[in-house]
């Protein structure tokens, strides 16, 4: 009987193979067939991102090694990018391996087929020489062979080789490849040999899961003549795209299932998608290995460490993730989590059912292990999933807010529907813990629903930790000084625990911010990490660096906060078992938010979809600050149809999530606001801002967006001013001003500042406008802050042309040039002595035309002045005639 890791560790299955170097049993004839480029799919995907980046890797000796699990068309992917570019058929020895060319003998062979070594040549390679020197005088030959195009070999399934013997011959053919080869391999497995050397040489690239599966947007584009079609809806598609995380062929079965089938199914039970699970991903595997998958898959997230405890409850022994990674299966480390992994979602549902016997004694013995370790989220959860009451009562008790606050309790809200009422009436304690669980999730009215449901003994005795609640909710709501006032009913409550403490103090931080009270807000801050230093919480500590970060970004401090937030995440990555934290999510979405400030776009993109993709997987609210940058960032760059389509993903995925409105709706009736004031229509920008009315009365601060309140006052003059309403749109700047009592954030009056340096050009002319856009470019460059000339764009862009050339040569100007379309010129030479506010009057007026009788009567000034004012600007300007002023001003940037 074969043993439950059969594999190939031991060689003695390959010394009948090793055994001399010997012909091929197959002619060369009949290996021919076997080189020929797969077939392209009937509906393909166009993915110019990931063509290029093949295109670009196929250099002369280089390698591109192309890793992932069944069904991410690997061999599609290496088809296409070697078409982009502009690779002829004839030049490509496409070569797919099995586990018969184990053999030296036979691998050896179809190399000389594939490079086109003549029969000849391999004929004289029959003496003693040993397979190292047979391959190397076959790539001796090739080199000496006049190349007149440059060709590409595939190696394709790679993951067929374990003969050492092979894989040396491998390694070798990789290091010693002729110059007008380039090299792709690919696998569902990890290379058996090191490539550091090539990586060295910046000769090796490596393509995985992460650039071969489907973005979402890319999932809907797969699915757009269906969406088209009605037969499916974008709520479906965005489920479907949750389920397989863009795992491209089980999404092309089911297309091809829904085109082809009146009976619409699951996609887990799609005929075709169920064949390709059983037959392509798990044909491999023995029976008791599958049922250590399944093991595996009900766990969700799991460490090699907790397999092994669970190994004695588990049928027929353990696989462990790590060993189900190096199979080359459909399994991931999860971001966030260490050495922690998770089955493909799709895979890991249909692995589910049946249910196994000894289910809930492995979900208690998971839940105790997480509860050893301080993770209590998990512990809940799996005790929940034991169905073991008493159990979660016990947890439930011992529990604290800041361990939910900064731990994933995604899954528990998903537990939520599940938990008996009965429970919930048993333990006041867990009530609060699920109170919690709402409020962090966003769901405001279901966590005031539970604590007020309490009766009034137990909200006596728990009266310290209900105000800590109702003041993380209220906070979340946007109402600050009702949250300062409650965060302060908690902390003087004698009851509440140091975790409690902890929370409530990173609330007061929050608020104190909101209010403009920076050195308030940094002792609340400085408490709170005092505390999460206290209590071992790295989790927490995490929050408390982005709650300083929070109040860096409030001053507008974005270099200070962007060196906190990536030591930060330094700290936090250095926990290679750590469990999933909310804070290192915070933590990336507000570095991206620092980045997105100083115009940093590219930075930011990558960022984003990873902490993107982790708030998602974590139902962390933080998405809908990634999806608002997103949003933001299409709008900046003039895409404002992928701009629009952000917005309504994250108006789906909130009210998935079932978020209260008042959390999300005014954000993205901003942001439609926004895009639509670029599309000029105002008409629906000012139906947006009646409809955020109320909420601006109300003063309420979101969390996630503390600037919001004045960007939205400056929405309406950006309205009024497109209105051509000047009057208006002065007014509400003032009434934003004063409304701020000095407070304001330092982004928001940078805007401010902006908008009054547009509305002084309507009056008093672009000189002056001009001095007030140059101090506040002088302001923003210290801290490299563009986001709000690209908030302004259109509103500034005549002001920015006349003031840039009175710029210094610095990088910021450099920015503003690209964001403006400036062509970047020489700066003028400054005059020896200025033009005055009088003189810059009495030149505009020259400028347009007028005689000096009428400059005199417009200014209300004599004749006899507006002529010394003419020759004092002849004499400044070095010029002798108005036409000649005119010309030398538009040089100088003085009209």
């Amino acid at each position: 009987m074969k043993s439950f890791h059969d594999g190939c560790a031991a060689n003695d299955e390959f010394q009948t193979a090793n055994s001399g170097l010997q012909r091929g049993e197959l002619v060369r004839d009949l290996l021919r067939q076997r080189l020929q480029l797969p077939a392209a799919p009937s509906h393909s995907l166009a993915r110019p991102n990931l063509d290029t980046l093949i295109a670009e890797a196929l250099t002369p000796r280089g390698v591109t090694f192309v890793e992932a699990p069944c069904g991410y068309g690997k061999s599609h992917t290496v088809a296409m990018g070697i078409q982009a570019a502009g690779i002829e058929e004839e030049s490509v020895r496409w070569l797919p391996l099995n586990s018969q060319d184990n053999a030296p003998t036979r691998f050896l062979s179809l190399l000389s087929v594939a490079l086109g070594i003549p029969e000849s040549s391999e004929s004289s390679l029959q003496g003693g020489a040993t397979f190292p020197d047979a391959l190397a005088i076959m790539l001796m030959g090739l080199k000496k062979t006049p190349a007149e195009k440059h060709s590409v070999l595939v190696l394709d399934g790679l993951h067929h080789i374990t003969n050492p013997a092979v894989v040396a011959l491998l390694q070798q053919l990789v290091a010693d490849i002729p110059p007008h080869f380039s090299v792709v391999m690919l696998s569902r497995q990890a290379l058996p040999y090191e490539t550091h050397a090539l990586e060295l040489e910046n000769r090796f690239t490596r393509v995985g899961v992460e650039k071969l599966e489907f973005s979402r947007s890319e999932t809907f584009e797969f699915f757009r003549d269906i969406l088209g079609d009605h037969q499916l809806t974008s709520v479906a598609i965005d489920h479907l795209y949750d389920l397989t995380e863009g795992w491209p062929t089980p999404l092309a079965l089911y297309r091809r299932d829904i085109l082809q089938s009146t009976e619409r199914h699951a996609v887990s039970e799609t005929p075709g998608v169920e064949r390709f699970l059983k037959e392509s991903v798990l044909g491999s595997l023995t029976p008791s290995q599958i049922r250590a998958l399944r093991a595996i898959s009900e766990l969700g997230l799991c460490s090699d460490e907790l397999v092994l405890t669970l190994q004695p409850l588990i049928p027929d022994g353990v696989m462990l993730p790590s060993e189900v990674l190096e199979r080359g299966l459909p399994v991931k480390i999860m971001p966030g989590w260490g050495r922690w992994y998770r089955l493909n979602p799709l895979l890991m549902e249909w692995l589910k059912a049946p249910v196994m016997a000894g289910y809930a004694d492995r979900m208690l013995a998971a839940s105790r292990w997480f509860g050893s370790r301080d993770q209590f989220p998990e512990a809940l959860k799996y005790s929940l999933l034991a169905g073991d009451a008493e159990e979660v009562i016990r947890i439930a008790s011992e529990g604290s807010e800041a361990l939910l606050l900064g731990q994933d309790t995604a899954s528990l809200l998903r537990l939520r529907k599940s938990l008996p009422a009965p429970l919930l009436e048993r333990s006041p304690r867990l009530r609060i813990v699920y109170s919690w669980v709402h409020a962090i999730g966003g769901q405001f009215r279901q966590a005031r629903a539970l604590i007020d449901g309490m009766d009034a003994e137990n909200q006596q005795e728990h009266k310290a930790r209900i105000c800590a609640l109702r003041a993380f909710i209220l906070r979340g709501e946007g109402q600050v000084a009702t949250a300062l006032e409650m965060a302060e009913r908690a902390l003087s409550g004698p009851e509440l625990s140091t975790q409690g403490q902890l929370v409530t103090q990173m609330v007061r931080a929050s608020a104190l911010c909101a209010s403009g009270r920076f050195t308030e807000a940094r002792e609340a801050n400085r408490a709170a990490s005092r505390l999460a230093r206290e209590a071992g919480d790295s989790g927490s500590e995490a929050l408390a660096v982005y709650s300083h970060a929070r109040i860096e970004l409030g001053k507008g401090a974005l270099r200070h906060a962007e060196q906190l937030l990536r030591t930060g995440l330094d700290t936090v990555v250095q926990e290679l078992a750590r469990p999933a934290r909310i804070g290192e999510t915070r933590l990336q979405l507000n570095l991206v938010l620092v980045l997105w400030h100083q115009g940093r776009d590219s930075e930011a993109d990558r960022l984003l979809v990873i902490c993107g993709r982790h708030a998602e997987q974590t139902r962390d609210l933080g998405l809908l600050l990634a999806m608002a940058i997103r949003v933001l960032m299409c709008r900046s760059q003039g895409r404002l149809e992928d701009a629009f389509v952000w917005i309504g993903r994250a108006e789906r995925t909130m009210h998935t999530w079932q978020v209260d409105e008042s959390l999300y709706v005014p954000v993205l009736e901003a942001l439609k606001a926004s895009c639509w004031l670029a599309l000029n229509q105002l008409e629906s920008v000012g139906q947006a801002l009646m409809r955020l009315q109320p909420y601006r009365e109300a003063g309420c601060v979101p969390e996630l967006f503390p600037m919001m309140p004045g960007l939205l006052d400056c929405l309406q003059v950006r309205l009024d001013l497109a209105r051509g309403e000047t009057v208006r749109a002065r007014e509400t700047l003032a009434s934003s001003r004063k409304r701020y009592n000095e407070a304001i954030p330092w982004g928001v009056e940078i805007h401010m500042r902006l908008l009054e340096a547009i509305l002084v050009s309507e009056d008093k002319g672009l000189a002056v406008a001009q001095k007030m856009v140059l101090a506040v470019v002088s302001e923003a460059e210290k801290e490299h802050f563009i986001s709000p000339f690209a908030e302004l764009k259109l509103e500034l862009r005549d002001l920015m042309e006349k003031a840039y050339n009175q710029l210094s040569e610095t990088p910021f100007r450099e920015a503003l040039g690209h964001l403006f379309g400036i062509a970047g010129g020489k700066l003028p030479a400054s005059l020896a002595e200025p033009i005055s506010d009088r003189e810059q009057s009495v030149l505009e007026l020259i400028a347009k035309g007028l005689s000096n009788q009428e400059i005199a009567d417009k200014l209300h000034i004599s004749l006899h002045t507006v002529k010394t004012h003419a020759r004092r600007i002849n004499a400044k300007l070095e010029v002798r005639s108005r036409t000649q002023a005119t010309v030398r001003a538009r040089e100088l940037g003085l009209l």
